[in-house]
C-alpha cells in the first residue's frame, strides 16, 4: 500500500500524528528511534492489534514488519484479505527496551493514543495479537491460550483474540491455531457483509 505523505493524511489525522510524534506520556518516549504508530489502510473493517514495536518495528516506525510480521502477512495473504481490509498498531507505540512486554504504566499511558486512534478507523472487528494486547484491550486476565478463538462482542465490536506471530515463530506447532482464528475472523467478516468469500478456498479454512 502507498505510503502518504503527511499532507495527504485528513486534518484529523494530521492532528492525530502529530499528537503521537510529540507524546511524552511515559519514559518510552526516551529511548525510541520512531513512534511506530500503524500499518495498513486508514479506515477498515478489522483493526489488528499487537503489543509493543520491536526492533526492526522502532527503526522502519511501522508495526509488524519483522519476521512475526512477516509470518502475519502470509497468512493475511493466503487468506484473501485485501490490504485496504486491515489497519494494524499495537498497545504502545513506542519500543519497550530489550523487547519486553509493555508495563501496565506504558499501557494505560497510551491508552488516549489507542483509542483516538480507534475512533478514527471505525472498525467493526478486532483481532487482538497475544496475550498483552487480550489483556490490556479487554481487562480480562485469562490465559491467551484459553481465551484465543472466541468471540467476544463489545458495543457491537467483534473481538477475537489469538496468538502473537512471534510466540508461533517460537512454537511452530501452534501455527495451525493462528491460521484457524484469522479463517474464523474472516468468515465472521464474510457474514457481516465487510469481505467476501475466498476465491480459492482453503482445505479446512472455509467450506
Amino acid at each position: 500500500m502507498q505510503e502518504l505523505s503527511f499532507n495527504e493524511y485528513p486534518e484529523a489525522w494530521q492532528g492525530f500524528l502529530q499528537a503521537c510524534q510529540s507524546c511524552k506520556a511515559c519514559e518510552l518516549w526516551k529511548s525510541r528511534r520512531e513512534i511506530v504508530v500503524y500499518r495498513g489502510s486508514l479506515e477498515a473493517p478489522l483493526m489488528i492489534i499487537g503489543e509493543g514495536p520491536g526492533r526492526e518495528e522502532d527503526l522502519q516506525g511501522k508495526p509488524f514488519v519483522g519476521r512475526s510480521g512477516r509470518l502475519l502477512d502470509d497468512a493475511l495473504e493466503a487468506l484473501e484479505f485485501p490490504e485496504t481490509s486491515y489497519h494494524i498498531c499495537n498497545i504502545v507505540k513506542c519500543r519497550p527496551p530489550e523487547n519486553r512486554a509493555p508495563l501496565e504504566e506504558e499501557a494505560l499511558a497510551c491508552r488516549r493514543l489507542l483509542s483516538a486512534q480507534f475512533t478514527l478507523v471505525k472498525p467493526r472487528f478486532v483481532l487482538l495479537c497475544g496475550a498483552t494486547a487480550f489483556h490490556y484491550f479487554t481487562g480480562r486476565k485469562d490465559p491467551i491460550s484459553r481465551a484465543r478463538g472466541i468471540f467476544i462482542e463489545s458495543k457491537g465490536i467483534e473481538v477475537l483474540p489469538t496468538f502473537h506471530p512471534a510466540y508461533i515463530l517460537r512454537n511452530m506447532n501452534k501455527r495451525d491455531e493462528l491460521w484457524q482464528d484469522l479463517a474464523l475472523m474472516r468468515a465472521k467478516m464474510c457474514e457481516r457483509g465487510a469481505l467476501v468469500p475466498l476465491r480459492h478456498p482453503l482445505e479446512g479454512v472455509e467450506h
